[in-house]
C-alpha cells in the first residue's frame, strides 16, 4: 500500500473523528448510485474533507467481504484447493507488513512494490503458483511460466498442501526479496 494512503488511514481516526472501518460500516448502511453521492454525503452530514471523504467512497469500494467473494468464486467447484491456497496466504502474510493480497477474477496477485506470486486455481485438481524469480534456472518442480507468460518467469504446480513445503516456501520469499 502507498505510505502516503496508509497515512491517511492511520491519521483518520484523529481527523475524522472514526476509523476506516467504522466509515466502511456507514456507508455499507446506505445506497449511492454515485462515488460522487457518497463522498457529497460524508462532506455534508459528517463535515469530513474532500479529500477524506473520497478515501473512505473508494477503499470501501475496496472492502475486503469482495475480495472474499473473488477468491470464493475463484475455488467454486474446486473447494479442495482451499488448503493450498490458504497455505499460501498464512506464508506470504509473514514475510512483511508491504506485502499486498489481491483477489481477482481468476487469481490472487502477491504484491511487494510490484507482482513477486500469483496463485491460480488452474483445474479442479491443481493450483498453478507463478513466480517472479529473473535469472533463476528451471527444475523439474520450479518450471517455466507456462501460461502466465510475462507476468512470471515460472511456474509450480501444486495438487496437495503438503507441497507447501520448505523449499517451495524458500523460493517464495526470494521472490519477495528481490521484488524491492
Amino acid at each position: 500500500m502507498d505510505k502516503a494512503l496508509q497515512s491517511m488511514i492511520d491519521n483518520m481516526p484523529e481527523k475524522t473523528g472514526k476509523s476506516l472501518e467504522e466509515w466502511v460500516g456507514i456507508l455499507k448502511g446506505k445506497s449511492f448510485s454515485k462515488h460522487s453521492e457518497a463522498v457529497n454525503y460524508l462532506k455534508s452530514e459528517h463535515n469530513v474533507t474532500h479529500g477524506y471523504a473520497n478515501t473512505i467512497v473508494t477503499l470501501s469500494k475496496n472492502d475486503t467481504s469482495s475480495e472474499d467473494d473473488l477468491v470464493a468464486t475463484q475455488y467454486q467447484g474446486k473447494e479442495v484447493l482451499l488448503p493450498i491456497y490458504h497455505a499460501l496466504i498464512a506464508y506470504v502474510k509473514t514475510l512483511g507488513e508491504d506485502v499486498t493480497i489481491t483477489p481477482k477474477k481468476g487469481s490472487v496477485s502477491i504484491i511487494r512494490k510490484r507482482q513477486f506470486v500469483l496463485i491460480k486455481p488452474a483445474t479442479k485438481t491443481r493450483v498453478d503458483l507463478g513466480l517472479k524469480l529473473k535469472d533463476k534456472p528451471t527444475t523439474d518442480r520450479l518450471g517455466n511460466s507456462g501460461p502466465f507468460g510475462t507476468m512470471c518467469t515460472h511456474r509450480v504446480q501444486l495438487t496437495d498442501v503438503k507441497e507447501v513445503d520448505a523449499e517451495l516456501k524458500h523460493w517464495i520469499k526470494e521472490a519477495y526479496s528481490k521484488s524491492i
